[in-house]
C-alpha cells in the first residue's frame, strides 16, 4: 500500500464527533423518539407484506395475466379444493350430490366472488383424476392482492381441508400456499430469535467482557431493524414489498449492530486505556473506527442496491430492506452509539463478567501469524487454492429453479395437498398456460390451426376450443409438467417459436418462470458491473490502491463460488443435510434466493475489508512498513473480526431451522460465506 497525506475526511469526523459530545442528550433523546415511532408504524408492516414478487414485472407472462384480469376480468384460482372419494369414481351419483353441497357450501361461506368445478362446467377430463377418484373445485377472488388472497386462502383451508361427509378433501393453490409461507416464516423468525438473540448475547459478553459494553450492539440493531420496519410499512402503501424482507431486516440489522458496535466500542476502550478523557475518546473514536464505519456502510449499501436492477419484486424488496439497514445501522453507529458512550464514559467497563476481553496489543499471534504468510506467500496460496476449489467443485452441475410448494415442510397440509394433485392428475389444470392473440378474433381460422400445432406437442394433455373476446382470441392449454421445470420451459420456448398471428403473447406459471429466469439473467452483466465498478471505487478512495481493490474482487468473487457450491452439496446432492434438517430435496436452487444469498454476502463481507484494510492505512500512516503495518493492523484488527463474523453468522445460521427450504438456503449461505471471507 502506498503512503499517502492524510486528507481532510479524519478532521471532518472528528469536528462531528464534537457536536456529538456537545449535543449528547439531544443526540439520545431524538434516537429515542425515532425508535418510539419506529415501533409503532413498523409492527403494522407485518400485515401488509406478501409471499410473492418472483414475477419478471416487464414480461410477456405478467402481461398476459394483466389482460386476463383487467380486460376479461379473469383470474387464477386462489384456491383449489381437491374433492377424492376413496370409494368408486367422481361420477357416482352419490358422490355428485355430495360434491354439490361443497360447492355451495363454498361459495356461501368462502367469500368466493364465484366457485367453479368439474361437476358445474361440464365434467371435462383436465379436472379430474387420471384414476376418476379426484376431481377439481376451483375458487376465485375478487381481488388479486396477495394479502387477501393469503388471508383467504387459509380461512379455505381451515374450513373445508380434511373430510366432508366422507370425502377426503385438499386444499391447494396460490392462496393456500402463500398463506403457509407466511405462517411459517413467521413463527420460524419468532423461534429463530428467540435462540439467536441469548446465544448472541453470550457471544458478547465473551466477547467484550463487560455487561455494559455487551449491550451497545443491540441499541444499533434496534434502531436499525424497527427504523427499517417502518421504511418497509411506509413502502407498502406504494408497492408490494416481501415477507421475506423480514428476515434480511433482522439478520442484517443485529449483523451490522454487531459489526459496527465492535469496531466503535472497541476502538473507545482503546482510546481511554491510551489516557484520554471520555469527550476526547468518543472525538477520537468518530475520527477513526467512524470514519471506518462510514465507508463499509456505504461500501455495504451500493453492494445491495444492485438488487434494484432486477425485474423481480422479491428482489427489489431485498433492495429496499437492505438500504434502508444499512442506513440506520450507519446512523445509530454514528450518532446514538457515540452519544451513548459520551454518557457513559468509563462505566462501559462496568458489570465485568469476563476477565479479558478484546484488547489490542502491537504484537501476538495473529501479527505473528501475518509475517510467517508473508514469508511463505506460495505455499499458503496453493493450500487456501486447493480448499477453495474442493468447494467450487460442486457448482459444475448446480441447477437453478424457483420456490414452490415444496419448499415447506413434508409434514404442511399445504405441500401434502400439492403432492396428492402432482401424484393423481396428470395435467397441470391449476396450472394452466394461456396464449393472447392481440386483434385476431376476425381470423379464428389461423388461430385454430395454431391451437392444433400446439395440441401436438410432448407434454401437451388438453388444448382448448379457442375463444372470442372483443377483438382478440384467447386459447388455454393445459399441460403435465409441474410449471418449474426445464421441460415446461422448453414446452413454452417451443410454443412461441411456432409461426403465430403478430402480437402473441403466452403466459401462465410456466412461462412466468422462463420469463423471470430471462430477466434475471439478462439483469446479471448490470449487476456485476455496477457492483465492481462500485467496489473498485469505493476501496481505491479509501485506500489509494489500485492493487488492493482488484484483490479484493477476486477473493471475494472465489468465496461466492465456494457458497454456490457448498450450496448445491447439501440442497441438491444431499451431502451434510445434519446442518439445516430435513427439507424435500427438489433438485436445484431457488434462483431468486440465491441472487440474495450471493449478493448479500458479498456486501457483508466488504465490511472486514475495510476494517482490516482502515487499521493497516492507520498504521502504516504512523511510519510502519508494509510489512509490520499489516503485520500490526492483522493484530489489532483480526479478533474483532473473528469474533464480529461468528456473531453474525449465528444471526444467520438460526435462520436454518426455518421449516421453508428457501430460508434454510439463506442462513446457510451467508452464514458460511461470511465465516469464510473473514479468514480468506
Amino acid at each position: 500500500m502506498a503512503r499517502s497525506s492524510e486528507t481532510n475526511t479524519p478532521s471532518r469526523f472528528a469536528r462531528f464527533g464534537a457536536v456529538l459530545v456537545r449535543r449528547r442528550t439531544a443526540a439520545l433523546l431524538l434516537s429515542l423518539a425515532f425508535v418510539a415511532a419506529a415501533g409503532v408504524f413498523g409492527v403494522q408492516a407485518f400485515g401488509r407484506l406478501d409471499s410473492g414478487g418472483y414475477s419478471n414485472n416487464d414480461s410477456d407472462a405478467v402481461k398476459v395475466a394483466n389482460y386476463l384480469q383487467d380486460t376479461l376480468k379473469q383470474s387464477d384460482p386462489a384456491v383449489a379444493l381437491i374433492v377424492h372419494t376413496p370409494r368408486g369414481n367422481v361420477d357416482d351419483p352419490s358422490v355428485v350430490a355430495i360434491a354439490s353441497r361443497l360447492e355451495g357450501k363454498v361459495m356461501a361461506e368462502s367469500g368466493a366472488e364465484k366457485v367453479l368445478s368439474y361437476w358445474s362446467v361440464g365434467r371435462p377430463s383436465a379436472l379430474r383424476s387420471d384414476d376418476g377418484k379426484s376431481a377439481y373445485l376451483l375458487v376465485y377472488l375478487a381481488t388479486q392482492d396477495f394479502t387477501k388472497v393469503a388471508d383467504a386462502g387459509g380461512a379455505i383451508q381451515s374450513a373445508f381441508d380434511g373430510k366432508f361427509q366422507g370425502l377426503d378433501v385438499y386444499a391447494t393453490g396460490t392462496g393456500v400456499f402463500a398463506h403457509a409461507v407466511n405462517g411459517r416464516i413467521s413463527k420460524d423468525l419468532a423461534l429463530a430469535e428467540s435462540i439467536a438473540i441469548p446465544l448472541t448475547f453470550i457471544l458478547l459478553l465473551i466477547v467484550f467482557g463487560t455487561l455494559i459494553a455487551s449491550v451497545t450492539p443491540l441499541v444499533v440493531g434496534v434502531v436499525s431493524i424497527l427504523g427499517t420496519m417502518m421504511v418497509l410499512f411506509l413502502l407498502t402503501q406504494v408497492t408490494t414489498v416481501s415477507i421475506f424482507a423480514v428476515n434480511l431486516t433482522t439478520g442484517l440489522g443485529l449483523g451490522l449492530g454487531i459489526d459496527y458496535a465492535l469496531l466503535i466500542v472497541n476502538r473507545f476502550r482503546e482510546e481511554l486505556r491510551a489516557g484520554k478523557s471520555k469527550d476526547e475518546a468518543v472525538i477520537a473514536t468518530v475520527a477513526t473506527a467512524g470514519r471506518t464505519v462510514f465507508y463499509s456502510g456505504l461500501t455495504v449499501l451500493l453492494t445491495l442496491s444492485a438488487l434494484l436492477f432486477f425485474p423481480i419484486n422479491f428482489l427489489k424488496s431485498m433492495g429496499y430492506a437492505g438500504i434502508a439497514v444499512v442506513i440506520l445501522a450507519v446512523a445509530s453507529a454514528l450518532i446514538t452509539l457515540p452519544a451513548l458512550l459520551a454518557v457513559i464514559g468509563v462505566k462501559v467497563d462496568k458489570g465485568k463478567v469476563l476477565k479479558s476481553s478484546i484488547e489490542p496489543s502491537a504484537d501476538g499471534m495473529w501479527a505473528r501469524l501475518a509475517r510467517v504468510v508473508m514469508r511463505r506467500p506460495v505455499p499458503v496460496v496453493l493450500v487456501s487454492g486447493l480448499a477453495l476449489l474442493a468447494l467450487i467443485f460442486p457448482i459444475s452441475h448446480t441447477k437453478f429453479g424457483q420456490i414452490d410448494s415444496r419448499s415447506l415442510p413434508s409434514s404442511d397440509p399445504a405441500y401434502a395437498a400439492s403432492a396428492f394433485a402432482d401424484a393423481n392428475f396428470s395435467g397441470q389444470a391449476g396450472n394452466p398456460i394461456a396464449i393472447v392473440f392481440p386483434g385476431s378474433a376476425n381470423d379464428m381460422s389461423t388461430v385454430q390451426a395454431f391451437a392444433s400445432s400446439v395440441e401436438k406437442l410432448a407434454g401437451v394433455t388438453t388444448v382448448g376450443t379457442p375463444e372470442r373476446h372483443g377483438s382478440d382470441a384467447v386459447v388455454s392449454v393445459i399441460h403435465s409438467m409441474r410449471p418449474h421445470t426445464d421441460a415446461a420451459m422448453s414446452l413454452i420456448a417451443e410454443i412461441r417459436s411456432l409461426p403465430h398471428p403478430p402480437g402473441m403473447l403466452v403466459g401462465g406459471f410456466a412461462a412466468d418462470y422462463l420469463d423471470t429466469r430471462d430477466g434475471v439473467t439478462k439483469s446479471l452483466p448490470w449487476v456485476i458491473l455496477w457492483i465492481s465498478l462500485a467496489i473498485l471505487l469505493m476501496l481505491f478512495l479509501f485506500t489509494g490502491s489500485v492493487l488492493m481493490p482488484l484483490k479484493t474482487l477476486l477473493l471475494s468473487g472465489l468465496s461466492l463460488f465456494a457458497t454456490v457450491g457448498l450450496l448445491t452439496a447439501v440442497f441438491i446432492d444431499g451431502h451434510l443435510t445434519f446442518l439445516v434438517g430435513a427439507f424435500t430435496n427438489t433438485g436445484d436452487l431457488d434462483m431468486n434466493n440465491l441472487i440474495l444469498v450471493l449478493i448479500v454476502a458479498f456486501a457483508l463481507s466488504m465490511d472486514y475489508e475495510i476494517f482490516l484494510l482502515s487499521r493497516i492505512r492507520e498504521e502504516h500512516m504512523k511510519g510502519l512498513s508494509n510489512t509490520e503495518s499489516v503485520a500490526v493492523g492483522l493484530q489489532r484488527s483480526a479478533r474483532l473480526i473473528t469474533a464480529a463474523a461468528l456473531i453474525l453468522a449465528v444471526n444467520f445460521a438460526a435462520f436454518i431451522i426455518s421449516g421453508v427450504s428457501a430460508i434454510k438456503m439463506l442462513g446457510l449461505g451467508v452464514a458460511f460465506a461470511k465465516i469464510g471471507r473473514a479468514h480468506v
